[in-house]
């Protein structure tokens, strides 16, 4: 690994004045170099990463604008704030302007048409754009969804717009397996499915909503943290963080390397009414079927009932799916196209890998092959056999105007560029 271009990165930040249209805590990160930095990442022929921003915080998901400048979300505030617009001024392909506003940490984070949209913990806000693509009033966003379900555990929104004026938002659950408290069963009915393990669907252009102003799309997704509208297909697409372990609860009919590489995280196409079976099923990648939950009478053999949905993508346990974004650009190959990246933050115990962006191939807006990795190597280690603590995690992703693919890192706050080149 290149120490040099991994660390020799970080980018100071400096007070300077504002040159765009909003106020904010305004200022210019000095470039060592007039070049962007390369990063050390594995990559399928014809492509390359630069490091673009550095030490920016815990980044979650990010936008960018049709001029280029990028609004990226932090998963806790940074004095005291959790939102930076970030703008390349000198064109030297290094972010060298920063601007922080939104007192609120968050995932979630779109534009459409005027508007910016970005998720705090337990709703929605909206700022709107002028013609440059800069927030015009940062301190005074209009409310837009409220009042949802917020605990520590898997609080944060992750959101999608259509092309119908619709808002789409992701509401985790804090129970891990809707489990009676201090023993293996599980609740009958799990009635906290009225309120989180689902997606809501809200009106992008109305104030003050809630849980009574929307439609209840799609239930028994436990945390979909990746989430994307498929302008092809119309429908909407969403990860799935898995449950935890089983062995605790139930060692006679699950070994500790079982809870390791069980169950899947997947991938799911949703329609209006979708049931993805959460906590009642999981999915089980290696036996390629929908099971019971031992908290609802499975043993690791019975399959799930048929009603709840198939995954379109199962990924190996505990990988944690973060972003989901459909490539519609036309600098990378054809291939590419309209085919689906997932940003994957964590490790898988049966690949001894993770941290990587994978690429599922899509035709006729259908799987067209299986899953695989395109950009690897964030954790600077080989996970079979580490020496040394893991350097980047991927988090958000992106699409630029050109076509290029944008990938934020939560440990570094780091902001990688990924381009193609024949």
């Amino acid at each position: 690994m290149n120490k040099k271009i991994l660390y020799g990165a970080c980018l100071l930040f400096a007070i300077a004045a504002a040159s765009l249209s909003f106020s904010g805590n305004n200022k210019t990160i000095k470039n060592k170099s007039a070049t962007p930095y390369q990063a050390d990442l594995q990559l399928p022929s014809g492509f390359s990463a630069t490091i673009i921003a550095d030490s920016l915080g815990p980044l979650r998901h990010l936008v960018v604008t049709s001029r280029g400048d990028i609004y990226v979300k932090l998963n806790s505030l940074k004095k005291g704030k959790g939102i930076y617009f970030l703008s390349d001024t000198n064109h030297d392909g290094r972010l060298d302007k920063k601007m922080s506003f939104g007192d609120y940490p968050g995932t979630g984070i779109k534009i459409k048409g005027n508007y910016l949209y970005s998720a705090s913990n337990s709703g929605v806000f909206r700022y709107k754009l002028n013609d440059k693509g800069e927030v015009i009033a940062p301190d005074k966003p209009e409310i837009i969804v409220q009042g949802l379900v917020a605990r520590r555990q898997d609080n944060t929104k992750s959101i999608a717009l259509d092309d119908q004026n619709n808002l789409y938002v992701t509401v985790g659950s804090y129970s891990d397996a809707c489990r009676q408290a201090g023993s293996g069963k599980g609740i009958p009915g799990c009635p906290i499915l009225d309120s989180v393990g689902g997606i809501w669907k809200f009106k992008a252009d109305k104030l003050n909503q809630s849980y009574g102003d929307a439609v209840h799309y799609a239930r028994g997704v436990k945390n979909a943290v990746g989430i994307d509208w498929n302008s092809n297909t119309k429908s909407l697409f969403a990860t799935q963080h898995g449950r935890g372990s089983f062995d605790d609860k139930f060692p006679q009919y699950y070994t500790p390397q079982q809870s390791a590489e069980l169950p899947a995280e997947t991938v799911y196409e949703l329609h209006e009414g979708a049931d993805a079976g959460w906590p009642f099923v999981y999915y089980d990648h290696f036996q390629h079927k929908k099971m019971l939950a031992p908290e609802y009478g499975g043993d690791g053999k019975t399959t799930g009932d048929d009603k709840y949905l198939d995954p379109v993508v199962a990924f190996p346990a505990h990988l944690a799916p973060n972003d989901l974004l459909f490539y519609t650009g036309n600098q990378f190959p054809e291939r590419y196209k309209n085919g689906a990246f997932i940003a994957l933050h964590a490790q898988s115990p049966q690949l001894k890998k993770g941290y990587f962006v994978a690429f599922v191939p899509f035709k006729n807006g259908k799987p067209s092959g299986d899953w695989e990795i395109f950009a690897d190597n964030f954790a600077g280690e080989d996970l079979a056999k580490p020496t040394g603590p893991v350097q980047y995690r991927p988090s958000g992703l992106a699409q630029g105007p050109d076509g290029s693919l944008y990938v934020a890192d939560d440990l570094k706050g780091v902001i990688f560029k990924i381009s193609y080149s024949k």
